[in-house]
């Protein structure tokens, strides 16, 4: 095909986040699900995913910082907005005026809640409430407040009404993408005694603690919310069968082609070496755009209806596709992965990473992004 798009573009199919999302939030049908939308909708396009995803059947949706959040209510989303890390400096009167539930992980941070929800009630004259979702740390030692201080922020919590309302308490997993990790059951363990201290203190909150992986493997994990984040964008945490689909495919075109003689070599450093005479293809996208360069000589492309090699040194803005005897025409559409082609996760598994870094890395200015619907 001839193509009539960007030199670099990212193809965000919102159908396939709708359908995932459904999927997702069928797999828990006792509990509420939150999509989680934090940094720009993992490079998909934060308030395009989140309309899709409540179009899907999300009744919350989850971002990391209160800005993020700040943004999509600002757009028009009116579901509830969680967001959970944010620096001392944040300023928490927005989250009130806004009504958007924040987390709190300590009773410095709960102090400073607080104080945000005096000043929008100062400010507005109502009875502005701050809505909380207190975290224990069960065991991942990242965010989240020791299950020492637990107590002791839990009754704080529950002594700071009318100012705050403490809705839920929530953790999260460290392994969940292992199934059968013995660290899910003690973190699941570490949690009921959280809920049962935040019970004894006089709170009746919801808990959440299920994201992607524990979605699909560990219902027993549900309970009144779930958060699935990367599957709802159709990469699958665990090595499980589900129909989930994957919603951005990275594509460029052929710009040039020429046939080069057996012992010519290509690229920077002269790495790869033609064995025979073969036809060339340039395309013009490179690690500026997305392509690690550490991905040279390792990695394919879909081009003019099969896999290709992609040869020599990934460039800074182009690189080279080996295509024997076969000449496309200029403008073909070159897959680099998603559909019809390679897939993110190949991408991942050759980088020594996770297909999480591969899509939130095209987030990146040289790179166009353009919204399908189902048929576009």
């Amino acid at each position: 095909m001839t193509a009539s798009f960007p030199r670099a573009e990212v193809v965000i199919d919102l159908s396939a986040i709708r359908h995932n999302v459904a999927l997702l939030a069928s797999r828990a049908p006792s509990a509420q699900t939150m999509a989680v939308v934090k940094a720009d909708g993992y490079g998909h396009g934060a308030l395009e995913v989140a309309r899709a995803a409540v179009e899907g059947g999300a009744t919350w949706l989850g971002t990391c910082s209160l800005g993020e959040a700040l943004a999509l209510r600002r757009a028009g989303i009116g579901v509830r907005l969680f967001s959970w890390l944010d620096t001392p400096e944040a300023d928490f009167a927005p989250a009130v005026a806004e009504d958007i539930d924040v987390a709190v992980s300590s009773l410095d941070e709960l102090a400073r809640v607080v104080d945000g929800a005096r000043r929008a009630r100062d400010f507005s004259g109502l009875n502005a409430i701050c809505r909380v979702h207190l975290k224990i740390d069960t065991g991942l030692s990242r965010n989240g407040c020791p299950p020492a201080e637990w107590p002791a922020l839990v009754k704080a919590a529950a002594a700071a009404k009318p100012l705050i309302e403490v809705v839920a308490i929530w953790s999260h997993l460290a392994c969940a993408d292992e199934p059968g990790h013995p660290s899910i059951d003690a973190q699941a363990k570490r949690f009921d005694e959280a809920y049962d201290i935040a019970r004894a203190a006089g709170l009746n909150p919801m808990r959440h603690i299920a994201n992607s992986a524990a979605v699909l493997t560990r219902p027993d994990l549900h309970f009144d919310l779930v958060r699935p984040g990367i599957a709802i964008y159709g990469l699958n945490p665990v090595p499980t069968e589900d129909d989930l689909r994957p919603a951005m495919t990275f594509r460029s075109s052929v710009v040039l082609t020429k046939r080069i003689p057996s012992g010519e070599s290509v690229s920077y450093g002269h790495s790869w070496t033609a064995e025979r005479d073969t036809t060339l293809a340039l395309v013009p996208v490179g690690y500026a755009d997305g392509v690690p360069r550490s991905l040279s000589g390792r990695m394919d492309v879909w081009l003019a209806g099969k896999r290709r090699p992609v040869v020599g040194r990934v460039c800074m803005d182009q690189l080279i596709v080996d295509c024997g005897d076969d000449e496309p025409s200029i403008g073909s559409e070159v897959i680099l992965f998603g559909k019809d082609g390679p897939t993110a996760r190949e991408w991942a598994d050759k980088l020594g990473t996770i297909d999480y870094e591969i899509v939130t890395s095209m987030y990146r200015p040289r790179v166009h992004r353009t919204y399908l619907e189902a048929g576009s």
